[in-house]
């Protein structure tokens, strides 16, 4: 009988090859943009996906001041964090938290799709978000990928 050994194979840091990903989030809208972008970052779209380990991709977002909001949402969605102090809740509209830090929409949505534990906190380092068309990173070599292709 022909012996074929046949082994599930399970991704770690070191046999993981990551690339570097460049979406464009200019007239995206938001959900729709972080869902794309959290699937990158667990590694979720490559074949060799293994949930415990960090397998995805760097992700760099450009133009994240030209994301869009559907309804009514730059009035009526809130952002809120506290400062552990009583009385220290602080309530910010989307349209003041993008007026005051335009990259914070995006990197609150990208981190809230993300596992909440120490592989959420490391993946969450892969992403990197700017306001404008200019990002640092053009020595890795980034490919363009359209939100459309992904899934």
């Amino acid at each position: 009988m022909d012996t074929l050994s046949y082994k599930t194979i399970s991704a770690n840091k070191q046999s993981v090859e990551k690339k570097w990903i460049l979406i464009d989030a200019e007239g995206q809208i938001l959900g729709r943009l972080a869902t794309a972008v959290a699937f990158i970052l667990r590694g979720k779209n490559k074949t060799n996906y293994t949930p415990h380990a960090n397998t995805g991709d760097y992700v760099i977002v450009i133009n994240a001041d030209k994301i869009k909001l559907t309804g009514n949402k730059w009035e009526a969605k809130k952002y809120i964090r506290h400062s552990g102090f009583p009385g220290g809740q602080y309530v910010r509209s989307a349209k003041e938290l993008m007026a005051l830090k335009p990259t914070a929409m995006v990197e609150k949505a990208v981190k809230g799709m993300l596992p909440k534990n120490r592989l959420g906190a490391e993946l969450f380092r892969n992403l990197h978000v700017y306001a404008g068309a200019e990002h640092n990173h053009e020595a890795q070599k980034p490919t363009k990928v359209e939100i459309d292709s992904i899934k």
